[in-house]
């Protein structure tokens, strides 16, 4: 693992702020995941409001591993079974969809990255309930992501949330410290051991993620090289917010009221 980068207070205000600019433009696109709307039309949408912010994507053109393309979208827009980095398209959001939207921006030499999974007029009670523990999960991951805690008990209150209602866990994909990049370290995973290094500081900047199948573990990446989908083609849940480690109490820095 990497040095993991402290944050000053300024350089926390200049999160704060990106991470508002974020939260709003999210807020706004799950208010428009309606039925009959494209995923592409939402994420041009997504565009037409990070450039009004006057911030920019911190996902078009982000090169993947190897051979894969770099993202064609401003947003990540995934659908049902799909888990993370939908690509958007001419899939049109249906009545009992789940719909999760992740926005990430550069805003002031900072990255916001956040994330959240709609419900559009869902009536299954299990899929209701894999949403709600979803941001359950997160809410109690944010809780660990104390100075003076461990990484490992971040992790392990998504393994534990995910096994205590039942769920499959993605163990492929994980959060990630981020800052003036949007990959920083360390590496966050969604499982883990209660007590394992590394420790938790005051200024470290996380993107915490959990991603929860109603059916099994596994996920496949589809052939555009980026959508993740589930094996079984069971929905999948992704939340997501951006914290800082404070004593006592995390701050969660992808609030709409933090945008300037």
């Amino acid at each position: 693992m990497g040095r993991i980068i402290i944050k000053n207070d300024e350089e926390l205000q200049c999160m704060r702020e990106a991470g508002g600019v974020a939260a709003k433009i999210k807020l706004e696109l799950a208010r428009n995941a309606t039925p009959g709307t494209s995923t592409q039309e939402l994420d041009l949408y997504g565009k037409e409001l990070i450039e009004k912010a006057g911030a920019r994507s911190a996902f078009i053109g982000y090169k993947g591993p190897g051979k894969t393309p770099p993202y064609p979208g401003y947003t990540c827009i995934s659908v049902n079974e799909e888990v993370v980095h939908g690509v958007p398209g001419d899939r049109l959001i249906q009545l009992g969809d789940i719909v999760s939207i992740d926005v990430g921006v550069h805003y002031n030499g900072f990255v916001g990255d956040n994330a959240t999974t709609v419900m559009v007029g869902v009536t299954d009670p299990e899929v209701i309930r894999l949403v709600e523990v979803s941001n359950q999960a997160l809410q109690d991951a944010i809780d660990q992501a104390v100075d003076g805690g461990f990484l490992g008990d971040v992790s392990h209150a998504v393994e534990a949330a995910a096994k205590k209602a039942g769920f499959g866990l993605v163990r492929q994909f994980v959060g990630h410290g981020v800052g003036r990049s949007m990959h920083e370290e360390p590496q966050i995973p969604n499982y883990g051991r209660p007590g394992t290094k590394p420790r938790l500081k005051t200024g470290m900047t996380l993107a915490i993620e959990p991603m929860l199948n109603l059916g099994k573990d596994d996920v496949q990446t589809l052939s555009d090289g980026w959508t993740v989908v589930t094996r079984d083609r069971l929905p999948s849940v992704h939340v997501e917010h951006t914290i800082a480690v404070m004593p006592g109490k995390a701050e969660i820095l992808t609030l709409p009221e933090n945008a300037p």
